[in-house]
């Protein structure tokens, strides 16, 4: 099961008009900012929510009973915001360990939000219990084609917005955005994904050659804390030779902080992590470079920043 570029187009024209298409900023010479954080629900997943959805609508699948979807919580943010939207029920599982500043926004937005266990994989297991149960509509957090598709078009975006450029630096869970951008972006550039040291998904992925279950922790791991990458992002990232890095908590905690004070960007952890590759010198761009990085999320408490 692979997701294209045609796939990636379809979801651009099914989910125009439903989200927001976000701005890019250039912050030094060589150096954009592409700022999903601004996304409906501080996040870019209402794209794959959206094409989830709505793609499910068109055939029918999307039913009275609504969706189920477990998440970190920003996922379960843009399931929930997408079912109101479409008039539907959504149920969202999250761990108990799930931030206030989500848990809140999730009840605002109408959902029934149930907390279990301490991870994402104990979420998305009562989820699929669920599911089985009411017969909703499960929108993974990253590992259907719908779902990747419709992150891609911050890919699609890019080529639009952004003018040449070699590089883009993309934060990794699960994999959905990085597999989306992969396949919009194609080989026009490269794409870098970046991952937490302490939830290394992608990167033990390609050092196994196949997605392999691993422990998950760290300050990002609200956001970023899938044990696994979907089986889709390892198909995508193989294609197109997506390079891995590695940031450590402290080095992402830094970022976070620098881009509050330095570009007034209130980001959570998660939302920090491709920056911090450049920030803490883990990766290295030539001479020349142009680099674009996703800042892709923003659910956080802002008295945390200072």
């Amino acid at each position: 099961m692979t997701v294209s570029l045609d796939d990636v187009r379809q979801a651009a024209e099914r989910i125009a008009g439903r989200v927001r298409r976000t701005p890019v900023i250039e912050v030094a010479p060589g150096l954009t900012f592409k700022l999903e954080l601004l996304q409906h629900t501080g996040s870019f997943k209402p794209r794959g929510a959206f094409n989830r959805l709505l793609s499910a609508k068109d055939s029918g699948e999307l039913t009275g009973q609504g969706i189920v979807a477990a998440s970190g919580g920003n996922h379960g943010l843009a399931a929930a915001y997408a079912a109101r939207e479409l008039g539907v029920p959504a149920r969202i599982f999250v761990p108990e360990t799930t931030p206030a500043a989500k848990l809140n926004k999730l009840r605002t937005l109408g959902a029934d939000v149930v907390q279990v266990g301490s991870e994402y994989a104990e979420a998305y297991q009562a989820a699929l219990a669920a599911q089985d149960e009411s017969g909703a509509l499960l929108v993974h957090a990253y590992d259907q084609p719908e779902v990747v598709a419709g992150q891609g078009t911050v890919g699609l975006e890019l080529l639009e917005q952004a003018g040449m450029f070699d590089t883009v630096l993309v934060a990794v869970g699960g994999g959905g955005l990085i597999a989306g951008i992969a396949t919009a972006i194609g080989d026009n550039a490269q794409i870098v994904g970046v991952e937490p040291a302490l939830a290394p998904t992608m990167h033990r992925a390609l050092e196994a050659g196949r997605p392999t279950d691993g422990p998950v922790g760290g300050v990002a791991a609200d956001s970023l804390g899938a044990r696994r990458l979907g089986d889709l992002a390892h198909t995508a990232v193989q294609s197109h030779h997506v390079q891995s890095i590695l940031v450590e908590d402290d080095a992402i905690v830094a970022a976070r902080k620098q881009l509050w004070h330095e570009h007034h960007l209130a980001t959570e952890h998660g939302g920090a992590v491709a920056w911090a590759a450049l920030a803490s010198g883990a990766y290295k761009p030539a001479a020349g470079e142009r680099v674009v990085v996703v800042v892709c999320g923003s659910n956080t408490d802002p008295g945390t920043l200072i």
